[in-house]
């Protein structure tokens, strides 16, 4: 839902009545000669002079109100429809152990390389508004945290929760691209894309990182990776008995069994050893994997000029009551 208004230009005549209140109130009582005038102030007391200014400001409501009801206020739904098929991607996200490094900046700030990657991974998703998007998170486990959707707030909001060691401390790369792939296979889609990110190497699950990058393959589907990570050890927090220390330990990445995934799968492989890196690379991912999408958009208004004009009509008859009762002005 937004609101809008549908002749916005008539707001400008929102002056007009503010304008009108400053002229009238500024402008000299007309009066009458009395002999002794101290005596009428006496009379009409300081309270009087309050409800001289109340037809005054009933009226400027009154207009101010008109104003909004004729600039149409409205309440619009859009809702679109998709007339030719986006692409099918189902991403792939590491959460073993290692991706606690913190060799990974976000505004100047040191982060985890999930911190880094769960920020990158949301802007391509955000990007993507016509295609639908999965995700899998592995690490000794590999699950399919959400099935191919449209809905980009769930998939937002569950990319937010992602946690370091959420699958298991090892790297099932074999798990994820099978998983990722079965979830893919059954479905008709112009363009079936995964992108497998990792910062490890493959050290569990049943299946091997290449044979099923063949499987997966020969379903159609597209297989990009990414190696996460700087070339040297890597910064990891650790508690200890004089409390939380940085220690360096070197993350083992498995770059040539990434190139060969793919290389089987008929993508390409990316090194991500920073923030900026990784961000060009999904910029990369975006461009190469665009297809053109023909939408139909039904827009759907909820006119709400009553709520303005009612009001409006109120204030009025209450002003006409007022100066021709208790605010009675005699000429």
């Amino acid at each position: 839902m937004m609101f809008r208004f549908a002749y916005p230009a008539l707001l400008v005549l929102l002056a007009a009545p503010l304008a009108w209140v400053l002229y009238v109130w500024k402008k000299p009582p007309s009066g009458m000669v009395f002999s002794v005038a101290s005596e009428l102030a006496s009379v009409a007391g300081k309270a009087g002079r309050g409800w001289v200014a109340l037809p005054l400001l009933l009226r400027a409501s009154c207009l101010l109100l008109l104003v909004l009801s004729a600039a149409r206020p409205q309440l619009t739904n859009v809702s679109r429809e998709i007339l030719s098929p986006g692409v099918d991607i189902m991403l792939c996200i590491d959460a073993s152990g290692s991706m606690r490094a913190l060799d990974f900046s976000l505004g100047g700030e040191t982060v985890t390389r999930l911190a880094a990657v769960k920020k990158v991974v949301a802007d391509f998703i955000r990007k993507r508004e016509a295609d639908r998007i999965g995700l899998v998170v592995f690490g000794e486990q590999a699950f399919t945290q959400s099935p191919l959707t449209m809905d980009k707030g769930l998939l937002l909001e569950l990319v937010r929760r992602m946690k370091v060691g959420m699958a298991g401390d090892h790297t099932a790369i074999g798990s994820a691209i099978a998983v990722g792939g079965k979830r893919m296979k059954d479905l008709k889609a112009r363009s079936k894309i995964l992108v497998l990110l990792t910062d490890g190497r493959h050290n569990a699950g049943e299946v091997g990182p290449v044979q099923a990058a063949e499987a997966v393959s020969a379903l159609g589907i597209k297989i990009y990776t990414i190696g996460v990570g700087g070339t040297g050890p890597a910064p990891f927090r650790v508690r200890t008995l004089f409390g939380p220390r940085i220690v360096y330990q070197r993350v083992d990445l498995d770059e040539e069994t990434l190139r060969r995934v793919a290389r089987v799968g008929g993508g390409r492989y990316f090194r991500a050893s920073d923030s900026a890196k990784l961000a060009e690379i999904y910029r990369i991912i975006d461009r190469a994997e665009k297809t053109e999408v023909k939408m139909k958009e039904f827009f759907n208004y909820r006119e709400l000029y009553v709520y303005f004009l009612g009001p409006a009509l109120l204030l009025l008859c209450l002003e006409i009551v007022a100066k021709t009762t208790f605010l009675r002005v005699i000429p």
